[in-house]
């Protein structure tokens, strides 16, 4: 009968070892939205997390993951109970818990210490300190520890096998962090490093990493938790109502039941505030509670000078190549050293249809040379080439030396030609291409993440005293996200002058046809 008894008390033992969501249920106590205490049993985004990270753990016996989520659905709390069930299960398991501000450091650590004081005291461990920033274990030789970001070198001394960074994305001094604490984790088996966050914008630490994640350039995996997969974002609509306005499409593009479009739109109503439309809908909800990845990252639409929703629709779009439309290409030319040269089409509606390229060359003749492989391969009626900060111009020259005419240089700091609404050329070209993607015929460009991104970081910085309109200069781009917009001026540039089409002027019988194919990488002997 003994030895019976020991069996069963072994199976349950090693159950709550290896099991998770049957330990949270069992052993763990969460605060509800009304304040009370239950059970901590994992909602439908949790039990989804769980069995991504897991696998991973299967698979690599480590867990490195990043984590993009919307708003309080319940990522923190999964990740402070699977590491509080390590932590207690493993000899010198040291867990650390960064977060962007005090406050969210104090939440998170009282719901460990919650965790600990209502564990099962068969299953709590001794505790040797217990304060504000530590909770130590004291035969396991473990416990937890927590820091804020807004603290240079937090974490940074520390060995650490668990780490939980939480809403990275609003993370003060974010590289001190990533080349300090985050270092501190061993790339060893039973390591976990779970970086969650709801969006913030283009830009910084946690879009970096997310960018390289996608791109299998790290060890980090992405997972996405769109909003609509946690089961308490719904609310029964009154009877009869029909989503108004862009709700229909998003509903259906989502494949939402009505009590979740309702949530939403009651939702974006509340966030727009007063005198919003709530037939659309705002940056603000689709920031905070993403349908998508890629919308997450979005900046706020009152911030992005072309629209990201116009964006986003140029990129999905499919239309019919009109060859009777004059076909430009701009070049955003980088100096030595900086950024790359970006040369991109536009003909008609279609943007990127025949070329899209990125280079990095330092050599003004070698990039002439590529230049002019694609003025002599492709029926280009005129390129436009950035000639600002005297780079460009040498290039411009050199094309013209190879006898080329079709090619004009543009200067962004020069005056608009419509100078009553723009400051300077730059402004007036980003305004005819704003005009371009929000026209209602549609337009097309590039399904390229980069491209979007660029786009959508090109602000308007404020008016002249003449109300003319002013753009955030590249170099402050640079400086705030990190990356410089190249493939948005290369497009942006195509916009520079009126052009008169190939087509047409071919029907007057003043050039000839269509020339060649053109190879990305031939180039012209210089």
């Amino acid at each position: 009968m003994t030895a019976t008894i020991s069996d069963r008390e072994r199976r349950i033992r090693r159950r709550l070892r290896d099991d998770f969501p049957h330990y949270a249920r069992a052993c763990l106590k969460i605060r509800t939205k009304g304040a009370g205490i239950r059970p901590f049993a994992l909602n439908a985004v949790q039990q989804r997390l769980h069995e991504r990270i897991e696998r991973q753990r299967t698979d690599t016996g480590r867990v490195r993951a990043l984590v993009l989520k919307g708003r309080q659905m319940g990522v923190s709390t999964y990740v402070g109970g699977r590491f509080y069930w390590r932590a207690t299960h493993g000899q010198g398991l040291r867990a650390y818990i960064l977060t962007h501000m005090d406050a969210a450091t104090a939440n998170l650590f009282d719901m460990v210490k919650r965790f600990h004081d209502q564990c099962p005291p068969l299953l709590r461990p001794m505790v040797r300190a217990s304060n504000a920033n530590e909770l130590s274990f004291g035969r396991l030789d473990g416990g937890y520890r927590v820091g804020t970001a807004k603290a240079k070198g937090v974490g940074r001394s520390e060995t650490i096998q668990l780490f939980h960074g939480s809403e990275v994305a609003f993370w003060p001094n974010a590289g001190d962090h990533a080349t300090g604490v985050l270092q501190a984790v061993a790339d060893a088996p039973g390591t976990e490093v779970i970086l969650e966050s709801t969006a913030n914008g283009l830009g910084g630490l946690f879009y970096s990493l997310w960018l390289d994640a996608e791109a299998g350039r790290s060890h980090y995996q992405p997972i996405f938790l769109p909003w609509f997969e946690h089961e308490e974002y719904r609310a029964e609509p009154p009877t009869g109502w029909v989503p108004p306005g862009a709700w229909s499409g998003y509903e259906a593009r989502h494949g939402l039941e009505r009590a979740q479009t309702f949530w939403a739109w009651r939702k974006n109503t509340e966030l727009v505030r007063a005198g919003g439309d709530s037939g659309e809908i705002g940056w603000p909800f689709r920031q905070e509670y993403p349908a998508t990845a890629r919308e997450a990252f979005q900046l706020a639409g009152a911030d992005a000078f072309l629209p990201p929703d116009a964006v986003t629709a140029a990129r999905g779009a499919r239309l019919t190549p009109n060859t009777a439309a004059p076909l430009v290409v701009g070049v955003d030319v980088a100096g030595p050293g900086k950024d790359e040269t970006v040369a991109i089409d536009r003909q008609g509606r279609i943007a990127g249809g025949a070329v899209y390229d990125r280079w990095r060359i330092a050599n003004q003749m070698e990039l002439a040379g590529r230049l002019g492989a694609m003025l002599t391969h492709l029926p280009i009626d005129v390129m436009f080439i950035d000639v600002g900060g005297g780079y460009g111009a040498g290039v411009l020259d050199r094309l013209a030396e190879l006898g080329f005419t079709n090619v004009v240089g543009v200067q962004f700091g020069g005056r608009a030609g419509n100078d009553t609404d723009y400051a300077n050329k730059r402004a007036e070209i980003y305004g005819l291409l704003r005009r371009w993607l929000t026209d209602p015929a549609g337009c097309q460009i590039p399904d390229d993440e980069v491209l979007a991104r660029e786009l959508a970081a090109v602000r308007q910085k404020g008016l002249t005293s003449r109300r003319q309109i002013v753009l955030e200069p590249k170099e402050q781009i640079r400086r705030t996200l990190g990356f410089s917009p190249d493939a948005a001026d290369a497009l942006a540039l195509t916009f520079a002058y009126p052009v008169v089409g190939r087509a047409a002027l071919a029907e007057a019988g003043r050039i000839d046809g269509p020339r060649r194919a053109y190879d990305p990488h031939h180039s012209l002997r210089t």
